[in-house]
C-alpha cells in the first residue's frame, strides 16, 4: 500500500470511496421547498454523504459551519448543502428557509419544525442506524483497495474482524476508521500478516 488507508482523504476520496444510495437520496430533494435532512451523532457518515451528493448535483453549493468560527459565508447552489446545520444562527437559519432552495442538512438535531414553518417538504434519514459489520467491512475494504500500490495480494478487513469492531464501537464509523489507522501505523516495519484486530 502507498498510504496508510486509513488515513485522512479528501473530499474527492470520500465521495469516491461513499457505499450510499446516492440517487435514492437525490431523489428527495428534487425542487424548491424541499429538504432532506441526515440527522446523527459525529462519525456515522452524514458528511460523506453530503460530499456524494455535492458531486451528484452539478449546481450545489456545499458548507461546513465550524464550531469555533463565525458562522460562515452561506453560497447559493441547487441544492444548498449545509454540513452542520444545527450550528445556524437563528437569525441566518430563517434566512436561509424563506429563500425555498432545495436543502441538503447534515445535522445532530431535528430541525423539521422550524423548516415546516417555512414551507418545507422534509424527508429525515437517521444516519448510523445501518452501521453494521457487513457494511463496515465494505467501506474498510475499499479504503484498502483504493491505497493499493501494485499488483499483488492485499490485506482485507474481514466479516469477523468487521463484527468485532462494531461490537467495540457501534455505529461510530469515524471511531473505527481512527482505531484502524492506528493498528495500521504499528504496523508499517512488520513483515508479518496485517492485522487489523488485536
Amino acid at each position: 500500500m502507498w498510504r496508510n488507508p486509513f488515513g485522512e482523504l479528501t473530499q474527492d476520496e470520500r465521495a469516491d470511496l461513499a457505499v450510499v444510495d446516492i440517487a435514492e437520496l437525490a431523489s428527495h430533494v428534487p425542487n424548491s421547498r424541499t429538504a432532506l435532512q441526515l440527522i446523527g451523532d459525529c462519525g456515522r457518515g452524514k458528511t460523506t454523504r453530503m460530499l456524494a451528493l455535492l458531486r451528484h448535483f452539478p449546481h450545489a453549493s456545499y458548507v461546513y459551519l465550524d464550531e469555533d468560527l463565525p458562522c460562515a459565508a452561506i453560497p447559493e447552489g441547487v441544492p444548498l448543502l449545509i454540513d452542520e446545520a444545527q450550528r445556524l444562527p437563528r437569525k441566518v437559519m430563517h434566512r436561509i428557509f424563506a429563500t425555498g432552495l432545495p436543502l441538503v442538512l447534515a445535522t445532530h438535531r431535528d430541525l423539521s419544525r422550524p423548516l415546516k414553518k417555512a414551507g418545507y417538504d422534509v424527508t429525515s434519514y437517521r444516519i448510523g442506524d445501518t452501521n453494521n459489520a457487513p457494511l463496515v467491512a465494505e467501506l474498510a475494504n475499499r479504503r484498502i483497495e483504493a491505497s493499493r500500490l501494485g499488483p499483488g495480494p492485499i490485506p482485507t478487513l474481514s466479516r469477523q474482524d468487521a463484527d468485532r469492531l462494531v461490537s467495540r464501537f457501534g455505529s461510530d464509523i469515524r471511531g473505527i476508521e481512527g482505531y484502524l489507522y492506528e493498528q495500521v501505523q504499528h504496523q508499517v516495519y512488520s513483515d508479518g500478516e496485517m492485522r487489523f484486530v488485536d
